[in-house]
C-alpha cells in the first residue's frame, strides 16, 4: 500500500538589504522551532542562506537607496519583481513574508494575496512619517504587519489595519548593561582609552558621501586627544576596499582599527560614534554608545524627500524618545566643523542622563521579537 507523503511546508521571504537579512535569519530560526522541516526560499542574504534559505536572486540587487538612484536600476528591479512573483506563485508557499523594502515587497505582496497566498509585511513602512494614505494599500496587500516600534502599532490601530508590535531583535540580543572595558579588550583595543567609531553605513553611496567628512572630523579629534582610539566596521570585504580607497585619499596617516562584519562588537566597544542614520543608530543606542548622526544623499533625492517627510527627527533614538536625544546633521548641515562641535563633549562616552534614556528605550523594545513574530505568522497561516 502506497503511503502518501505530506509535501513540506514552504515559506517565502524577501529581504532587500543587510538589516533585513539579520531580521530574516532570526525569524527563520524561530520558525524552524515550530516547523523543523519547512523550506525557506526567495531573496535573502548570507545570514539567511547559512540557515538553508534558497536564494533565487542576489539580495544586493535590491539594495538601492534614494529616489533618483532607483530610477537608474528601475528596469532590472521591475524584472526581478516579475520573476520572483512568478516563482513564488509556482511554489505556492503557506505564507509570504516581505521584510522591509516596502517599495519592492508591497506590490509583490498584493499580487500574491490576490492569488490567495497569505502575506505578512515585517517592518512597517514609515506611513506615520509621510504618504499616510499608503496605509490603505498596505491593508490591501497584507494579512498582517509586524511592527518593530510601539508608536507604529498605534498608527495602524487608528485605521483598523491588522498590526502586531513584536519589538526588535536587536533589543533582545544585546545586553541591557554594557561592559565597555571588556568589549574593548575583545577587539584588541586599550580598555583604558576612549574609543570613537566611524560608521558611515552599509551602502556604497552612503560610504562615498559620509566617510570623507567623518574621517576628517575624527582626525581632528585624534589630534586634540592623542589617547583617542578610532575604529570602523564594514559589512563586506568589497565595502572595506571602498573604505580603504577613501581613507587613502582623505586621511592616509590616520591610525584606525578596521573590522569587517563586526558592527555590533565595534559599537559595544565604542564610547562614541559618527554614524549614518538608519538601523545602525538603534544598534548604537542599544550598545549604550554616544552618537552624532549624519546623513547625506543625492541632492534631488533630498529636495524631494524633505518636501514629503513631515518629521522633526530622522534617527531612531530621537523618534523613539519623541525628542532630540542625539544630534542629527543632515545634508548641508553635515560639515566637519559641525561634526567636531557635536562630538567633542561625547568622546569620553555617553552622559549618565543619556544612558538612562537609552536603558529605558531598550526595555520597551525588548519583547522577544523573533518568537512573537513567528507566533503571529503561525496564526496568519492557520486555516
Amino acid at each position: 500500500m502506497m503511503v502518501q507523503q505530506t509535501p513540506p511546508l514552504k515559506i517565502a521571504l524577501i529581504a532587500g538589504e543587510h538589516s533585513g537579512d539579520i531580521l530574516g535569519a532570526d525569524l527563520i530560526t524561530a520558525l524552524k522551532q515550530r516547523y523543523p522541516d519547512a523550506e525557506f526560499f526567495g531573496i535573502g542574504g548570507p545570514r539567511m542562506q547559512a540557515l538553508g534559505f534558497r536564494a533565487l536572486f542576489e539580495m544586493e540587487e535590491l539594495a538601492v537607496m534614494g529616489l533618483v538612484e532607483v530610477l537608474g536600476r528601475l528596469r532590472r528591479l521591475l524584472q526581478i519583481k516579475k520573476d520572483i512573483t512568478a516563482a513564488i506563485l509556482a511554489e505556492q508557499p503557506a505564507v509570504f513574508i516581505g521584510i522591509d523594502a516596502p517599495d519592492f515587497n508591497l506590490p509583490v505582496e498584493l499580487a500574491l494575496k490576490q492569488q490567495g497566498i497569505k502575506t505578512v509585511h515585517y517592518v512597517s513602512p514609515s506611513v506615520w512619517a509621510w504618504r499616510h494614505k499608503r496605509i490603505f494599500k498596505i491593508a490591501k496587500a497584507t494579512n498582517m504587519v509586524l511592527s518593530l516600534l510601539p508608536f507604529e502599532k498605534a498608527f495602524y490601530d487608528r485605521y483598523q489595519v491588522p498590526c502586531t508590535f513584536v519589538g526588535h531583535t536587536l533589543a533582545d540580543s544585546m545586553p541591557l548593561t554594557v561592559d565597555k572595558t571588556a568589549a574593548k579588550a575583545e577587539l584588541g583595543l586599550d580598555p583604558l582609552r576612549p574609543v570613537l567609531a566611524i560608521m558611515p553605513g552599509s551602502r556604497t553611496n552612503e560610504i562615498k558621501l559620509l566617510a570623507p567628512d567623518f574621517l576628517k572630523a575624527a582626525a581632528l579629534l585624534q589630534q586634540q586627544n592623542p589617547q583617542l582610539q578610532l575604529v570602523t566596521n564594514m559589512v563586506t570585504t568589497e565595502k572595506a576596499a571602498l573604505w580603504q580607497s577613501i581613507k587613502t585619499q582623505v586621511a592616509p596617516e590616520l591610525k584606525i582599527s578596521e573590522f569587517t562584519g563586526q558592527a555590533r562588537q565595534v559599537l559595544l566597544a565604542a564610547d562614541s560614534t559618527f554614524i549614518a542614520s538608519g538601523t545602525a543608530t538603534l544598534e548604537a543606542m542599544l550598545a549604550k554608545c554616544a552618537m552624532v548622526v549624519g546623513y547625506r544623499t543625492n541632492w534631488l533625492t533630498y529636495q524631494i524627500a524633505k518636501r514629503l517627510v513631515k518629521l522633526q527627527h530622522v534617527s531612531l533614538p530621537n523618534l523613539l524618545a519623541g525628542r532630540e536625544l542625539v544630534t542629527e546633521l543632515l545634508q548641508d548641515a553635515l560639515t566637519v566643523p559641525a561634526l567636531l562641535q557635536a562630538m567633542q563633549p561625547l568622546v569620553a562616552g555617553a552622559p549618565e542622563a543619556l544612558l538612562a534614556e537609552y536603558q529605558s528605550l531598550h526595555q520597551v523594545l525588548r519583547q522577544n521579537a523573533s518568537q512573537v513574530a513567528a507566533a503571529t505568522i503561525a496564526e496568519v497561516m492557520a486555516p
